[in-house]
């Protein structure tokens, strides 16, 4: 860990800012023509950079923080701290939304933020253990305070449930190789750090699959990362929740990082946005007629400038919606 950190502000550049922030704020502008105090959930806090950009811009905004990393909640807290009247920060995953905001008698907010993936303070900070680029312990958990690690799958998990994961979650071709690997290395010795854990991904990877790949263990990595947090199945859980809470008029906006992710998303705004009605029923009935407006053509993608000054945005992903048919009474 660095002796002398830099700023939070400096640590972190917040991916597709402005895009964000403009495509939450008519979700804001529709509460204040109701005479209400706008709302906005920040479902993956992270280190605050977007939370911030949106209170500088509507000084009657109030936000709603969530984020499962404690240490991220600290540090956003800090650099939020001049908006702190305004603010509720707190300690949970994303998928609870409904919770975090019943608790706060909160009954329906007016934009959701998802910056899904893996924030800068993760990759950033070598001992969570996220990165392959460099040696840490084998953790990989955005909730440091429970679950099990990285290390616990690696060791643990049987060769048929470790190809299953690398292979489903991680996208990656050779997982027979790497688990079989992984499960041979593991007899003579248990994993405790990335470097182990690279070193023999390494040795069964071709090296002419990084050309077109990148970096050897970066799918493998992403499948530990995506187990150990079960973030597919959070963001599955997530993402109708945060669409049930939005007011009439509200927006959610959501960054997806990788084609698994992207395809949970888009798939619940697209069915959101369709009339249930059964095919050919002759009246389409106020409960079938769609609940959001989708407002991005496909996905959204960063501008070359953007990638040039912040290049963890570039496989950034955006799609965002408004409701346009009211919630219907509990």
């Amino acid at each position: 860990m660095n002796e002398h950190p830099k700023p939070t502000s400096e640590r972190h550049v917040p991916v597709l800012r402005d895009r964000c922030i403009n495509l939450l704020a008519p979700g804001f502008e529709a509460a204040r023509l109701r005479g209400e105090t706008p709302v906005a959930v920040d479902a993956t806090l992270g280190m605050g950079g977007h939370s911030e950009a949106m209170m500088q811009r509507f000084p009657d905004l109030h936000l709603i923080g969530i984020d499962r990393d404690e240490e991220a909640l600290a540090l956003a807290g800090e650099r939020l701290a001049p908006f702190a009247a305004r603010t509720d920060l707190v300690h949970a995953v994303y998928d609870e939304i409904q919770d975090v905001l019943a608790d706060l008698g909160v009954s329906e907010v007016h934009g959701i933020l998802m910056d899904l993936g893996v924030s800068s303070l993760q990759l950033d900070e070598r001992e969570r253990g996220f990165a392959y680029s460099f040696d840490a312990p084998l953790d990989m958990r955005m909730d440091t305070s429970r679950g099990q690690t990285a290390a616990d799958v690696v060791n643990n998990y049987s060769e048929e449930e470790l190809v299953r994961i690398i292979r489903k979650w991680g996208e990656e071709k050779f997982a027979g190789r790497i688990a079989n690997r992984i499960v041979a290395a593991r007899a003579t010795k248990p994993f405790a750090t990335t470097g182990e854990l690279v070193e023999q991904i390494r040795s069964v990877v071709p090296a002419s699959a990084a050309k077109s790949g990148g970096h050897p263990a970066k799918r493998t990595f992403q499948a530990l990362r995506i187990e150990v947090n079960e973030e597919l199945d959070v963001l599955e859980r997530a993402v109708p929740a945060a669409v049930d809470s939005l007011a009439m008029g509200g927006r959610i906006v959501v960054m997806s990082y990788h084609s698994l992710e992207d395809k949970i998303v888009k798939g619940v705004l697209q069915a959101r946005s369709r009339s249930s009605a059964p095919l050919g029923f002759p009246v389409e009935l106020e409960e079938h007629k769609a609940e959001l407006k989708t407002l991005t053509k496909g996905t959204e993608v960063p501008t070359a400038v953007e990638i040039a000054e912040n290049p963890r945005a570039a496989s950034a992903r955006l799609r965002a919606a408004e409701r346009i048919r009211a919630r219907r009474a509990a």
